[in-house]
C-alpha cells in the first residue's frame, strides 16, 4: 500500500515488517529504493513506476544487504544499482540469497524474476560522497552498525533523508554489526538533521515522518535504549535487561532474539565477553 505521497516521493509499506520500498521522481531519473516484499506489492511497484518513468534512467538504491531489502533487485533489470562498499563485499551473500529462497519456499511464493544479489554500478566508498544523477546531487553517508553495510542518503533539492534500517518510529536498534558504530551512526543522524534540514525522513520499518521534532525523538529514542542497554550489560545488571527487552515494539520471539544480539554484541565489544 502507499503509505506517503507528495509530488516527487512515494513510499509503499509492505504487510510484513512495515517495511518501506521508496519512489523517488527527479527530474532526469527515477531512484526505488529497496523494492520489497510479497511478490503482488512488488507487482504494484512496477507498474507504478513504470506509469511515471517516461524516458528516464532508473536506479535501484539499496540500504543495506538485509534480504527484505534486496528482493526485488531483479524486478528492473534495465536498473543502474548504488550501494555501499560493504554491500558490494558483503561477506554472506549467498546466505542472503538463501534466506530469501526459504522464504518463498516456506510461503510458496512464486516470483517473475530471478532471485540474486545486488551488482553495483555505483559504489559508495567514502564516509562522505556526493553522487550527481542528472542534474541532482545526491549525499551519501556510510552508516554502519544495524549491518557493516548501512548507508544514509540525503537529496537536499527535495528534502529527502533516505535512512535505511534506522529512524523507525517504533523500531528499537537492531543490531547486527557494532553497538559502537550504531551510536555513531545515531550522531551521524542527528548531524544530518541539523545540517541538511530534511523535510521528509524514510525509515526503513515503519512511518515516513516529515515533522522535526519527530525526526529527532527518533534519534533520541535509539540513542537512549542503546545507552541504558549498554550500561546494563556492563553492570550485569539482567532485571534490567529484562525491562529493556521488553521496551521493543510488536514483543515476540524475534524481538526477543534480536535483543539478546544486541546484549552479545554489546558484551564483547565492551567487556571483551563472548
Amino acid at each position: 500500500m502507499i503509505q506517503y505521497k507528495n509530488d516527487r516521493v512515494t513510499v509503499f509499506q509492505s504487510a510484513l515488517f512495515q517495511t518501506t520500498t521508496t519512489v523517488i521522481s527527479l527530474d532526469e531519473v527515477i531512484i526505488v529504493v529497496d523494492p520489497n516484499w510479497l511478490p503482488g506489492e512488488i507487482q504494484e511497484i512496477q507498474s507504478f513506476v513504470q506509469s511515471i518513468r517516461g524516458d528516464k534512467e532508473l536506479y535501484l538504491l539499496f540500504t543495506h544487504g538485509d534480504f527484505d531489502h534486496i528482493i526485488g533487485y531483479r524486478a528492473f533489470p534495465d536498473a543502474k544499482t548504488i550501494g555501499s562498499y560493504g554491500l558490494q563485499h558483503h561477506p554472506k551473500k549467498d546466505y542472503k540469497l538463501q534466506l530469501i529462497h526459504e522464504f518463498d519456499a516456506t510461503y510458496y511464493l512464486k516470483r517473475d524474476y530471478p532471485i540474486e544479489f545486488p551488482a553495483l554500478d555505483i559504489v559508495i566508498t567514502e564516509e562522505y560522497q556526493q553522487v550527481t544523477l542528472g542534474s541532482t546531487p545526491l549525499h551519501f553517508y556510510l552508516a554502519p552498525g544495524h549491518s557493516a553495510d548501512g548507508l544514509f542518503t540525503v537529496i537536499d533539492s527535495i528534502g529527502v533523508f533516505v535512512a535505511g534500517n534506522y529512524l523507525s518510529d517504533f523500531e528499537l536498534p537492531f543490531i547486527y554489526d557494532s553497538a559502537k558504530a550504531y551510536q555513531k551512526t545515531m550522531e551521524l543522524a542527528s548531524r544530518i538533521i541539523d545540517e541538511h534540514r530534511p523535510s521528509l525522513l524514510i525509515p526503513g520499518h515503519g512511518q515516513a515522518t516529515v515533522d522535526v521534532a519527530e525526526m529527532k525523538r527518533r534519534v533520541h529514542l535509539s540513542a537512549d535504549h542503546l545507552e541504558r542497554l549498554t550500561q546494563a550489560v556492563i553492570a550485569n545488571d539482567e532485571a534490567t535487561l529484562s525491562a529493556l527487552e521488553k521496551e521493543h515494539a510488536f514483543f515476540s520471539p524475534t524481538t526477543q532474539e534480536s535483543h539478546q544480539e544486541n546484549v552479545r554484541i554489546i558484551r564483547r565489544e565492551y567487556t571483551g565477553k563472548h
